[in-house]
């Protein structure tokens, strides 16, 4: 039961990444390594193997499901479907749920996150722990926003397509996504309400970064997601604050479902004195990487941050890290527990292979995955509040992060 919460828990936790997931590989496949330094190239061969499990025997049982199904099977059948899901199966078997074979148009959609911007109405969803429709978020100033979409709505239908537990995310993307200058037509359950919206398809631009001045001088930034160039935008941002000399600074990660590992540490690196570590990695072979500070902190001013167990992967990098060098103490409920890192390998058809590929601990050595991140003083919020959409006046933890730092 456990288990089922956390796999669903994380189906909301990945669409922080709005469609993520993989296609085919060819016995040999030149990989390119997309996700890390971004001045490197890593190339893989993945080569035929020999013995029990081997590529030829693989195929050799598939040309036998073919040739019954081909004999027997009622209805037409798409071959390329066959192909992807055949992929798809051999990747699921190694039991990891955050490995997984990205299809070109997949990858195209992952794509679209990472780099910036897509056409569409400007909201993060997922299944909850009900396997319903969820919108997570909206993005600031986005079609979605305009129209009064709010974090918490339960999607029930798209134009003329009724949601159920069945629906796959990846295909109610496709259905909420089209062409620019369109019209969607979301009908929506907030609390006991049905209300519908008709919202035109617009070109989206990501913005990772809020922020803003509250009571007493206080700063506050909010990170949706680490993705390309949210570091930069932070800095832009957190410059901002310390221009008005703010005496003190709420860096809100709840929700924050992770991405791209060196966006975080680069964060990390803006509060940290050099040479402080920030995080260290393990691979299958033990072989081991330190991430320092590597520059001068940009700023002395008292921090508090927040998490709640949507708080996940690269927002635990940067929690732990600032927490356990004494930078900053965290406010609200331990972290989801995600300790593994994924590389994303490019394939010659388009797709790619997300593959785990190394384990990190935080920089006093301790363990995140299945653990998490525990706060420096627990905070819940009142049993009645929307935790996506938390209106401020019950925002128990932000509160309390406000009467620390006065």
């Amino acid at each position: 039961m456990e288990q089922d919460k956390r796999q669903r828990i994380y189906k909301t936790i990945m669409l922080m990444i709005l469609v993520a997931v993989i296609t085919f590989i060819a016995t040999t496949v030149l990989i390119y390594n997309k996700i890390g330094d971004s001045n490197k190239t890593k190339y893989v061969i993945v080569g035929n193997q020999d013995g029990k499990g081997s590529m030829d025997e693989i195929s050799a049982n598939l040309t036998r499901l073919k040739g019954v199904i081909d004999k027997y099977y009622l209805n037409e059948y798409d071959e390329e479907d066959l192909n992807e899901w055949a992929i798809k199966g051999y990747v699921a078997g190694l039991g990891d749920e955050y490995s997984e074979y990205i299809t070109p148009k997949e990858y195209e959609d992952f794509s679209q996150d990472i780099y910036g911007s897509f056409i569409g109405i400007g909201i993060y969803f997922g299944k909850d722990v009900n396997n319903n429709m969820l919108i997570v978020s909206t993005i600031e100033n986005s079609a979605a926003e305009k129209a009064g979409l709010k974090g918490g709505d339960l999607i029930k239908k798209v134009d003329d397509y009724v949601v159920t537990e069945e629906s796959e995310t990846s295909e109610l993307s496709n259905k909420i996504k089209g062409q620019e200058g369109t019209t969607v037509k979301l009908e929506v359950l907030r609390g006991e309400e049905t209300l519908t919206f008709e919202i035109v398809r617009e070109n989206v631009k990501l913005h990772y970064i809020k922020s803003e001045v509250l009571e007493n001088n206080i700063g506050y930034i909010k990170i949706v997601s680490f993705d390309e160039n949210t570091a930069s935008e932070f800095k832009v941002k957190l410059e901002e604050l310390l221009s008005k000399n703010i005496k003190g600074l709420i860096l809100d990660l709840r929700n924050n479902g992770g991405g791209i590992v060196q966006e975080a540490t680069q964060i990390a690196d803006y509060f940290l004195d050099k040479d402080k570590v920030i995080i260290s990695t393990r691979d299958k072979n033990g072989k081991e990487n330190v991430t320092k500070a590597e520059e001068n902190k940009l700023t002395d001013v008292s921090l508090v941050l927040l998490t709640n167990g949507y708080t996940a992967s690269s927002s635990e990098i940067l929690a732990s890290a600032l927490k356990e060098n004494d930078r900053a103490k965290i406010i609200g409920e331990k972290t989801y527990g995600k300790g593994v890192i994924q590389n994303v390998y490019r394939l010659l058809n388009g797709g790619a292979l997300k593959l785990t590929t190394q384990e990190y601990y935080t920089a006093g050595g301790n363990k995140i995955n299945e653990i998490g991140v525990e706060p420096t003083e627990e905070v819940k919020l009142p049993e009645d509040a929307n935790e996506y959409n938390v209106e401020r006046e019950q925002d128990t933890q932000l509160q309390r992060a406000i009467e620390i730092l006065k």
